[in-house]
């Protein structure tokens, strides 16, 4: 299995290196996403040390207010050590006045990653509308991390040339996401955890790691009644293809 999306850091996890044994025995590949110049470059010595680990870099929209001066050169000269540019986006759900500074942030990533081909991975929170109009601009692909929309919206990502990204959050009793997924082909998702965040049931409020990938594939199977084997191996043939593993 294929965890598109998980922030493995020393400082969320007790035991880091007995996790990354875990999930090697466990024969799961992981993209690391970075959001801020620390954590990308714990996200490159990561990938540099372990073959099943490949990285993600990119400036979240949290990070607006704090972006140092030579992001863009940072994110150029290591363009060749990653898969994709993320974890990039917008995010309207915690601060809503400084939406022209996120857009000019997320476009200038947007802009790299068209010029070098790179997928992008991309957060959007309480701004569909903006995200979607935004790439819709570019010549990029890539996967909408934590997809959370309508089928609607699903449609015209996937259309974009979007893969969704489905996590723990489908599991949960009260989310309305499973009904979107039961008509989306299992060809346009792919897995993701977020982990250490959003664990699924049955490990809901517990510390998230990329071992809790199988619940969300099981669950997956479930409601589109296809193999667990088949979700297995479809979104990790979709993540291959569209990260070129």
């Amino acid at each position: 299995m294929i965890d598109t999306h998980c922030h493995l850091f020393k400082g969320e996890y007790d035991e880091l290196d007995v996790l990354l044994e875990n999930i090697k025995k466990a024969g799961i590949i992981c993209i690391v996403n970075g959001c801020d110049m620390v954590s990308n470059n714990e996200v490159l010595e990561l990938s540099n040390k372990f073959d099943f680990i490949y990285s993600a870099i990119g400036f979240h929209p949290s990070e607006v207010d704090n972006l140092p001066d030579n992001y863009l050169k940072f994110l150029e000269e290591n363009i060749n050590c990653v898969v994709a540019i993320g974890e990039i986006g917008l995010d309207y759900y915690w601060v809503k006045d400084n939406k022209n500074e996120q857009i000019e942030l997320f476009e200038s990533q947007l802009k790299l990653a068209e010029k070098y081909n790179k997928p992008v991975i991309v957060h959007s929170r309480n701004a569909w509308n903006d995200t979607y109009n935004i790439l819709s601009k570019y010549k990029v692909r890539g996967v909408i991390h934590a997809f959370s929309g309508s089928l609607e919206m699903a449609n015209k990502f996937i259309k974009l040339g979007f893969k969704l990204g489905i996590g723990g959050v489908i599991t949960f009793k009260k989310c309305n996401l499973k009904d979107v997924i039961k008509e989306v082909d299992i060809k346009d998702i792919v897995l993701e955890t977020d982990s250490p965040y959003l664990s699924p049931e049955p490990v809901r409020g517990k510390q998230n790691s990329p071992l809790n990938l199988k619940y969300i594939a099981e669950f997956i199977s479930n409601i589109k009644d296809i193999s667990y084997i088949d979700v297995c191996k479809i979104t990790s043939n979709n993540a291959s293809k569209l990260f070129d593993l």
